[in-house]
């Protein structure tokens, strides 16, 4: 898995409410992220930003991003180590803080994916496995603050 990967997204902005950007308050913050062959998602930005609550905004994407890119690196290792995984979930959280000048980033993402196992054998290894999983996760490897995670590690009732 060498190489380089290039990724298209396209951008359309939806919220020209017929004055364009006239003045801060004039215009909406919808728009419509587009991959080729992907069904569009509705953006808007953050509701603290005069967004719609309704929409995805760059700060949730941003850290469904490391959620999912951690889950997928972690379920490909837990395959390679024969542990068996049957369910995965994450409530992800991010923080984000706002700067004096008016824009922002963020500090930490903190990641609580809950995994059953099938054997109370695999947890140690399922649960050691999030480190290396971090570690590999392209999305973790390309931020500049700290992705933390919390797992929990179950064993499938049987």
């Amino acid at each position: 898995m060498n190489g380089q990967h290039v990724y298209k997204v396209a951008i359309t902005w939806t919220g020209n409410k017929g004055e364009g950007t006239v003045n801060y308050k004039a215009y909406d913050r919808s728009h419509t992220i587009a991959v080729e062959n992907k069904s569009d998602l509705p953006g808007s930005s953050d509701p603290a930003f005069r967004g719609d609550k309704t929409k995805h905004n760059p700060e949730d994407l941003l850290v469904s991003s490391l959620s999912a890119c951690h889950m997928l690196w972690y379920l490909h290792l837990c395959a390679e180590a024969g542990v068996v995984v049957t369910a995965y979930s994450d409530k992800a959280t991010g923080t984000m803080v706002e700067t004096p000048e008016g824009g922002g980033h963020f500090v930490a993402v903190t990641l609580n994916p809950e995994v059953t196992v099938t054997e109370a054998w695999m947890v140690a290894k399922a649960e050691a496995l999030h480190q290396e999983a971090n570690k590999r996760c392209f999305i973790a490897n390309s931020v500049n603050f700290p992705v933390h995670h919390h797992p929990v590690c179950n064993v499938l009732k049987q």
